[in-house]
Order: structure tokens, then sequence, then C-alpha cells
């Protein structure tokens, strides 16, 4: 009782197909929380399961210390996976969650011989080409939000709010401190196959550092763009799940 417990904190089931072809796994961004996928559940393809991870310190999950590094991340997300590996499985990360979803695959492949039928990154460039450049502990709170407010995500009230920005501030600096202090090792190949998504209006990455990803990936690899900025995939969510449904179906 006590691991299933511990693995409903981690694991949000959104929707549970009656006949489960398929289960996709996805990753927020980082500051971000699991309900932002619940939406797709209405547009997912008949058969495919819906679930997303929660990160410590943020939902009801909000005392509970954060994690600053990505190896204990992933593995323990990883740890929290393994019986629902009984069906294929596909895993979507944007932004900071492509790069989780990235070593969950790769721990996924070479520690259980269990690939993934595709890893689907979105807003992030490859990790072995991509930096983040500002260190979180140098900056304050009202630069951070600035920079990612500049991206669409924060909205002014919280700017303003003392109250909501400490409820957001330290699972948001967690996230970027681990994405600081992220060097992947030498890139190593998957065999699953890559698919990446970008808004063509992205500050923060670029068609090139995304197409990077096919350096790490032996299953091959393909690009989709959609109108918008760093979160497209709210505005162009329709046809981004149209886009998801005919990858993975």
């Amino acid at each position: 009782m006590d691991e299933a417990v511990g693995r409903a904190r981690w694991l949000r089931i959104f929707r549970r197909a009656q006949r489960s072809d398929l289960r996709l796994i996805c990753f927020p961004h980082a500051g971000g929380n699991a309900n932002v996928f619940q939406p797709w559940g209405r547009l997912l393809a008949e058969g495919t399961d819906l679930m997303a991870i929660c990160y410590p310190g943020r939902q009801d999950r909000l005392l509970e210390p954060c994690v600053e590094q990505m190896d204990a991340l992933a593995d323990r997300i990883v740890e929290v996976l393994l019986p629902y590996l009984d069906r294929p499985v596909a895993l979507f990360g944007h932004s900071m969650g492509a790069s989780v979803a990235y070593e969950v695959t790769w721990r996924l492949e070479t520690r259980y011989g269990f690939a993934p039928t595709a890893l689907l990154v979105s807003g992030h460039g490859a990790p072995h080409v991509s930096r983040v450049e500002l260190d979180p502990d140098t900056a304050d709170d009202e630069h951070l939000l600035g920079r990612i407010g500049a991206l669409g995500e924060v909205d002014p009230l919280v700017l303003r709010s003392p109250k909501l920005r400490e409820l957001i501030m330290p699972a948001l600096r967690a996230d970027l401190r681990m994405l600081y202090r992220y060097l992947p090792r030498e890139p190593e190949k998957l065999r699953t196959p890559i698919s990446g998504y970008l808004g063509t209006e992205d500050p923060t990455c670029t068609a090139e550092s995304v197409q990077a990803w096919a350096e790490l990936t032996t299953g091959g690899f393909d690009l989709t763009t959609f109108d918008g900025d760093h979160f497209y995939l709210t505005p162009q969510q329709e046809p981004l799940l149209a886009a998801l449904n005919t990858r993975l179906t």
C-alpha cells in the first residue's frame, strides 16, 4: 500500500481507456505542474491512457522538498513507472520536461531493456547542445519571474502578489537550479524514435537546436512546428494533439 501511495503522488492518471493500447506519460516544464496536461484527455485517440508526472514541491506535494539533481529525479521517476510498462509507452516532455523524459528513456532502455514507442520533445533543444546560462542563485525573484513571464507563462498577478510568489518560487528556483547544473554525459543514442515539436516564435530554442535531437537516436527523428512562442502548446492544443495522435497511432 505504501508503494502504491508513493506512486500516486508522482503519477497523475487523467484518463484510463477501456481498452488501452498505449500509455502517454507527460513531463511538465520548469515551475510547472501535472494539471497542464489534464485537458488533453478529451483530444487523445481512443485507446490511449493519459498520465503526467507530478514533481515534488508543487500541487499537493507543496511541502515536499524539491529535487535539484537530474539523476536523482530521473531515477525516482523510473521506479514509479516500472509497474506501467506492461504495454507500449510514449513519453512527452515540454521544455525542462523534455530533458527529464530523455533521461528516463535512457534509463528504461539501458537498465531494463524497455524501449518506449516514442520520445516526444517539445520546446527544448537537445541536451548536448543546450545550456542554461543563468545561475538562478545569482538572480532575484523579480528577474527570474520577468524572464519566465516574457515567455508568456506567468500571470501578471503573480508578479504583484507576495503570497503567490512565495508559493511558486521554491519549485521554479529548484527546477532552474537543476537545469543549470545539468551536464549530460557524452550523447548516448537511444533506440527509441524521437519527435520534436516547436513554436516558430520560441525565444528559448531554435529549430537547429531541436533538430539536434536526431543525433540522440538510431530510431529516426522528425520535427513539427506550430505558430506561437515557447508555450505554443496552449493555444495550439488541438493541432498539437492531432499531430500526437497521428504519430502514436
